[in-house]
């Protein structure tokens, strides 16, 4: 009797929490192993979002959470959310959402908002590492643009048993969802005298990245990309990472 083919190993990066839970069992589906080695830790602020505003843009899950337990009320303000999975958390805090922008990126958002906020007053509540192609569109756009910080994002101590496999050619893929889980990834690695033969690893690894700015963030940083999925969300990531590293394990 032979053994069995062994399963592909996929490193996923996402905070430690449901997030993590549903990103395990959607790989464990795919029929691959998931190394969960979460590169993100949620640290509030305690801000709460300015209410004062014609448009207040939230970009995350994470980032409506903490807006409903702080008791935002956004009055006559126009909430806009940046994709989806967003629009749906804010509706399930008891928020209307007023505009959801086609594409989920900084650059989408700008490009929506453009021709309707000069003038304008725009609240962007995010994390700490929000890109400032948002902001910086917005104000050249004409709009006055007031920023909070909801939260701000570090590493995890115990992140980088995904860095080690990478180091040792044992990781057969890798799903990158932010420019920073890259970045966290390396430091990761820095930390363990691993950085080069982790990228030496990924290299031999199907690497993929949720949009085009992880992926320019990760190809800055050495580390090439194979996967861009179209749509910009973790189960398109997840197949079309596996079916690209192993066909046969797509079930």
């Amino acid at each position: 009797m032979t053994d069995p083919e062994p399963r592909l190993r996929v490193a996923v990066f996402r905070p430690d929490d449901e997030r993590l839970v549903e990103a395990v069992d959607l790989l464990d589906s795919l029929g691959a192993t998931p190394v969960g080695d979460p590169m993100l830790d949620v640290r509030p602020t305690d801000a709460v979002p300015r209410s004062d505003a014609d448009y207040a843009i939230l970009t995350s899950k994470t980032g409506v959470e903490l807006a409903a337990d702080a008791g935002w009320d956004p009055g006559d303000t126009e909430v806009v959310a940046i994709g989806e999975r967003t629009a749906s958390e804010l509706r399930g805090a008891g928020y209307e959402v007023s505009h959801v922008p086609e594409e989920y990126s900084s650059e989408g958002l700008v490009e929506y908002l453009a021709d309707r906020v000069d003038g304008r007053r725009v609240e962007v509540a995010r994390s700490d590492h929000g890109s400032p192609v948002l902001t910086n569109g917005l104000e050249d756009a004409g709009a006055y643009v007031h920023e909070t910080i909801l939260y701000r994002l570090v590493r995890p101590e115990s992140a980088g048993e995904s860095a080690a496999l990478a180091a040792a050619g044992d990781l057969g893929a890798a799903l990158f969802t932010s420019s920073l889980t890259v970045q966290h990834f390396l430091d990761a690695a820095e930390d363990r005298g691993v950085r080069e033969d982790a990228l030496a690893g990924l290299e031999t690894a199907v690497v993929g990245a949720i949009g085009e700015p992880t992926r320019e963030t990760a190809e800055s940083l050495g580390v090439s990309v194979d996967v861009v999925p179209e749509s910009a969300d973790f189960e398109s990531l997840a197949t079309e990472v596996v079916e690209a590293a192993a066909p046969t394990y797509h079930e």
